[in-house]
């Protein structure tokens, strides 16, 4: 009687640890949800630690939806005043003086690096939801940087997406991925992003600081950071369109 009793005690303790665990698509779900918003306009910091040194690059950004974009350069003073259009599935580059001309990104240029950074265009074109790539399977649970985190397992759904295979580390109470590892479908290691400071704003987590890391790169990776960012806007359409490009 005693080893039942026991053992019922036990079962009460962890059974209802298995019955809270959420599946890999409630996880996405929740990560899905508290990064995706109508509207944003923000100011970011780029720092590009190569092997020849640090670079900075400040930009502003307008950003409707999960399908449109617009990015101005602020600064270094080299890069002032290139900009950047995403309309869905089609990126534009505008660099001005001396060439003063519109770049469309296609094809294998979608590989290459963002001014130099770790992040590729094609990092910068994801748009769609995760679970609309990908399959997700519940690892189990780690402490990551002080943290709870589920761990799952991400097989892609979609053969267009850029990264094959993605392992992340999400934050059981804020819903973020404060690490990533992704993977082609060779199984080779591509990149890795590590979130290393939130804050929050209306009622979501945000990464306030995070880095990328190419793996095939030689530099140091790149750092980026939001400095400000605010929802409450409501950009015009002009915004979004070839010929704010030139404005």
């Amino acid at each position: 009687m005693r080893k039942i009793a026991v053992f019922t005690v036990i079962l009460e303790f962890i059974l209802p640890a298995f019955a809270q665990t959420p599946s890999g698509d409630e996880i996405l779900a929740k990560i899905d949800q508290n990064q995706l918003y109508d509207q944003a306009v923000s100011t970011t910091t780029m720092i590009v630690h190569s092997r020849t040194g640090d670079r900075t690059i400040q930009s502003k950004a307008w950003s409707s939806g999960n399908t449109k974009a617009f990015v101005e350069y602020l600064s270094p003073p080299r890069e002032k005043g290139k900009k950047m259009l995403k309309l869905a599935d089609n990126l534009w580059i505008y660099t001005p003086e001396p060439s003063d001309r519109i770049i469309t990104i296609s094809g294998h240029l979608l590989k290459q690096s963002v001014m130099g950074s770790d992040l590729s265009y094609e990092d910068m074109m994801e748009s769609d939801e995760l679970r609309n790539n990908y399959d997700a399977k519940v690892l189990g649970r780690e402490k990551y940087i002080g943290r709870d985190c589920w761990v799952l397992e991400l097989r892609a759904t979609n053969n267009e997406v850029a990264y094959h295979f993605r392992k992340i580390w999400v934050d059981g109470e804020r819903w973020l991925p404060l690490k990533e590892e992704r993977f082609a479908k060779s199984g080779r290691l591509l990149k890795k992003t590590e979130i290393l400071e939130v804050f929050q704003q209306d009622g979501r987590w945000l990464p306030k600081r995070m880095t990328f890391k190419d793996m095939l790169s030689r530099g140091d990776g790149t750092e980026y950071i939001i400095d400000s960012i605010d929802f409450n806007v409501n950009i015009p359409e002009y915004q979004f369109t070839k010929a704010a490009l030139r404005k």
